[in-house]
């Protein structure tokens, strides 16, 4: 497998780093652009990037601002602003200066809240959308028990204390500032999915009629436990979408926790086939 940096400008002397997988069997009208989640890199979306390009995709992997290969920028930062301008400078580039006609997504985490929040901000590029698979996402549903109501307010302002979310201490490559995690707790806290400046995104998500297949482990139990994942997708009011828990009960290795679901041998075996199955039914 070939990786090949792309720097795209953006912020004057700043840059996203925009990774293409591929090898000389891809095709060049099969293409997916997939993105990371919080405290993560490029690295969490190799698995399944190198997967599809044997299966002869073009893999499209954006890395956002102050992560992996991308600038570090001083000014706080929100989802919202990956998903705005993060997001559509890679969109502009791939249906503008590649000139792709069409492109599947596939997104890990907050990577898939970004790209509903750039779907509704930017809905032109829905029609250039085949389908979306996302991994462990919700925006809203982690509350959604006392105990991880509790965990969430905890979280929060403790996150708030030390100035940052220490996500290194588990393992994970990036800390998230609190100024960024703090619109994933509010969300969650009130379990309402909405912009600083008013709008309803919830409210709004069904609007997006891209086909999706949401996959979540039953071990994730915080970030994006089932539950939420399943709120998530149903505020997008299609018939077409699909929801599919990964637990050991109904046949599959393990209860998959945030980051096996999407990284690890067993997904290798047993879950990329399914999203690659869904990709391939357009």
């Amino acid at each position: 497998m070939i990786q090949e940096q792309i720097d795209l400008n953006f912020q004057n002397d700043k840059k996203l780093a925009l990774w293409k997988l591929s090898s000389s069997n891809c095709q060049a009208d099969k293409n997916v652009f997939l993105t990371h989640g919080t405290f993560s890199d490029k690295k969490v979306c190799l698995g399944i990037g190198e997967y599809l390009v044997g299966k002869g995709y073009n893999c499209w992997v954006l890395e956002w601002r102050n992560h992996g290969s991308s600038s570090r920028t001083e000014e706080h930062c929100s989802f919202e602003m990956i998903g705005k301008e993060d997001m559509q400078r890679a969109f502009d580039y791939l249906f503008n200066e590649v000139n792709l006609e069409k492109i599947d997504c596939i997104t890990h985490s907050g990577g898939g809240i970004n790209l509903t929040i750039n779907l509704l901000t930017y809905p032109e590029n829905i029609s250039r959308i085949n389908r979306i698979v996302f991994f462990a996402c919700q925006s809203f549903g982690a509350g959604y028990s006392l105990k991880n109501q509790v965990k969430l307010f905890l979280g929060k302002y403790l996150t708030k204390a030390i100035g940052f979310l220490p996500a290194k201490l588990l393992g994970r490559p990036h800390n998230e500032p609190y100024q960024f995690m703090k619109q994933w707790f509010d969300w969650n806290l009130s379990g309402e999915f909405q912009s600083d400046d008013g709008m309803n995104y919830g409210r709004e998500m069904s609007k997006i009629k891209i086909p999706i297949l949401s996959i979540s482990g039953s071990g994730d139990y915080f970030v994006a436990p089932p539950k939420g994942c399943e709120m998530f997708l149903l505020k997008f009011e299609n018939a077409e979408n699909e929801f599919l828990n990964c637990v050991q009960e109904t046949g599959f290795f393990e209860d998959y926790d945030h980051s096996r679901l999407i990284y690890s041998r067993n997904a290798e075996k047993e879950i990329y086939p399914l999203a690659l199955r869904w990709i391939e039914k357009s």
